[in-house]
């Protein structure tokens, strides 16, 4: 109720039900958050027919999202926030109609290398590589869009990108289990744990996007997990070295914007509520996170990770191990095979990877 709150009365009177309730006392004036934060780490399960309940007041504001609230699934609806924006419900190919929305893209244009004279060498992008042909996607763009549904090397990929928790991420959206029809992910407007939830247009079903899982709709029902492709965040200018032939985004797939949401709004932490965060390493450290071929989830800190390799030392454990690429890094397993590793704020990948290891161990 605190998200919709339109002045300052109803919102200090909530704040002050919240705290009589839990036995707390604020030490901030973002009283809101720091509701949600105590709320997150006690882990307060949600009571039967919250979701319906949560469903009713976010419809009096967002009649759009309203939908993806749905009674039995998978999502756990106590955790979950509005993150002020409205869902993008517009038609695949229809990515170049105005929004009020975060706009995602469908089939992007791109050009060569050689005609993106509007990079800089030490601008951020995010590299992918699917049967051989390499595309780069600036950060200057994903932090506009925020998400991508795309081909690249005859595969299908869903590529959503959350400044929040510094991660761009992409899945396999062709061959679905369960012979559903290719996914086109959209942003939801919903956030979890400070990162974005995306959904599917076909279905309507929502999914988590850290771990590329279905949690509500016909997609949850049938368990779908969509299987994660490498993404390499590094420069312009080292991508384009390693990768000669690579595609990159247009410049006017921007929207003549440029946030550096890294370097601005979020400089200062996460502006949503996360929870207790693991104490092993400062919250917005860039991590690489990977499951490994056993099915546990292991983190390397970038920085560690970088300067151990380029000192010539070996950095892994018994089945996952770090390799330099285009001036990045990425997991590959025992035989060298790649494991779909992307880079994150610690914060995220802790929160959705609890048991999580860290390199070094």
């Amino acid at each position: 109720m605190m998200r919709f709150t339109w002045s300052a009365a109803p919102n200090d009177a909530l704040a002050q039900a919240g705290a009589a309730l839990l036995g707390i006392e604020f030490d901030t004036v973002f009283r809101g958050d720091a509701l949600t934060d105590h709320l997150i780490a006690w882990d307060v399960p949600a009571y039967p027919g919250y979701s319906l309940h949560k469903r009713a007041l976010f419809a009096n504001f967002l009649p759009d999202i309203a939908p993806l609230f749905t009674p039995r699934d998978k999502m756990e609806w106590h955790l979950v926030g509005w993150g002020g924006v409205g869902i993008d419900a517009r038609a695949f190919g229809r990515s170049d109609e105005p929004c009020a929305c975060i706009p995602a893209i469908d089939n992007p244009r791109v050009s060569a290398a050689a005609d993106a004279d509007w990079l800089q060498d030490d601008d951020t992008v995010f590299g992918i590589v699917v049967n051989g042909e390499a595309r780069a996607y600036p950060r200057r763009i994903m932090e506009v869009r925020e998400m991508v549904n795309d081909t690249l090397g005859g595969r299908d990929l869903g590529i959503p990108y959350c400044s929040l928790c510094g991660a761009a991420q992409a899945y396999f959206t062709d061959n679905v289990a369960g012979g559903f029809e290719r996914p086109v992910l959209r942003t939801s407007g919903l956030l979890i744990r400070s990162n974005k939830l995306m959904y599917d247009l076909v279905t309507g079903s929502v999914f988590d996007t850290f771990r590329g899982r279905a949690v509500t709709g016909p997609l949850a029902e049938a368990d779908v997990v969509l299987d994660p492709v490498t993404v390499i965040t590094t420069d312009w200018g080292a991508w384009r070295l390693a990768h000669p032939d690579t595609t990159v985004l247009v410049e006017a797939l921007a929207l003549g914007r440029d946030y550096d949401l890294r370097n601005t709004r979020d400089a200062r932490g996460p502006i949503f509520p996360v929870g207790d965060v693991d104490p092993r390493l400062p919250v917005q450290e860039d991590v690489i996170g990977v499951i490994s071929p056993d099915g546990g989830p292991i983190a390397f800190q970038r920085s560690k990770a970088m300067a151990a390799l380029i000192s010539g030392q070996t950095v892994g454990t018994s089945d996952v191990r770090l390799v330099r690429e285009a001036g990045g890094l990425r997991a590959v397993g025992p035989e060298g095979d790649d494991l779909g590793s992307h880079q994150a704020f610690w914060f995220a990948w802790s929160q959705f990877h609890p048991t999580t290891r860290l390199w070094p161990e």
